[in-house]
């Protein structure tokens, strides 16, 4: 599943919720956190319900909900209920394939949302969001969770854990990103990129993301509907870059079946490390064309 872009939208605004999908993100995540006041949270629960079960909700993107850092039983009640429902009885399910963790410093909290879903009938993806100098450096064990399909790393709030000043260079927070995407590649699972606080500067966001690509990164998240097409732009390969993939890919099956574990596409030797590329290049080619 693709998770190139990652679009956030207010728990208590569900006007914008139901625009959310429009915007074309692979991953559309309805907020219950930083986005909500604390004395609308509840209100904020009952919209994103009702925006979850509409029949007519149906978008074509990973419907994710980020939890709150203190009550997360209490938002999973508010969306589905308490206590474990007959699997015969789903028919009041609602849209919903991820929950977000704010703030993660340890393996613990993803193994308690996990379990806080399993009672409730739900399988659903973890996004362990690290955004403090605890999360940063637990990154290796929470990603190695069970529980955890994708480590999110959220430089605003590591930054004023830490004092940190923010530049437009990053370097303040370059090592914490460096870490969480390494953390999350010795797992096996995806990454997803901090966000461009400026949604009007197109150009700078595209920069930021290509970079972030450079870093390992699998996607990147937006807080404007603005920002998710240069941002899947950016995680998007370009045609040449498919050719060469898929040339290798078929060099590769042709190497197979003649027995040879090495072999050359257009006069360069390709061996393990560039057939994976070539394997995520046309993994994420494919995911622009859904």
């Amino acid at each position: 599943m693709a998770r190139r872009s990652l679009l956030f939208s207010p728990g208590d605004r569900p006007e914008l919720m139901r625009k959310a999908p429009r915007a074309g993100a692979d991953v559309i995540c309805f907020d219950l956190e930083d986005a909500v006041a604390p004395d609308r949270k509840a209100e904020a629960r009952e919209s994103v319900r009702a925006v979850l079960a509409d029949p007519d909700f149906a978008p074509d993107a990973e419907v994710c909900v980020r939890l709150t850092a203190s009550e997360p039983a209490v938002d999973l009640d508010a969306l589905v209920g308490a206590g474990e429902r007959p699997a015969t009885d789903r028919r009041a399910d609602p849209c919903l394939d991820a929950v977000m963790l704010p703030k993660v410093e340890s393996p613990d909290r993803v193994e308690r949302a996990a379990s806080l879903c399993a009672d409730r009938g739900l399988d659903l993806a973890v996004f362990a969001l690290v955004e403090t100098a605890g999360g940063v450096l637990s990154a290796e064990s929470i990603a190695a969770a069970p529980g955890t399909d994708a480590l999110v790393f959220g430089a605003e709030d590591l930054a004023a854990d830490v004092g940190a000043t923010r530049t437009d260079e990053g370097t303040e927070v370059l090592y914490a990103r460096e870490h969480v995407v390494l953390t999350a590649g010795a797992a096996d699972i995806d990454a997803i990129d901090t966000l461009y606080t400026n949604f009007t500067d197109i150009d700078g966001l595209h920069d930021d993301a290509a970079f972030a690509l450079t870093l390992g990164y699998d996607g990147k998240l937006a807080i404007h509907p603005d920002q998710v097409d240069p941002i899947n732009a950016a995680f998007t390969p370009d045609p040449e870059e498919v050719e060469w993939a898929e040339a290798v890919l078929d060099a590769r099956d042709a190497a197979d079946r003649e027995g040879r574990a090495v072999f050359e596409v257009d006069g360069e030797m390709i061996d393990a490390p560039l057939i994976a590329q070539a394997e995520r290049i046309v993994e994420r080619a494919g995911a622009g064309d859904r």
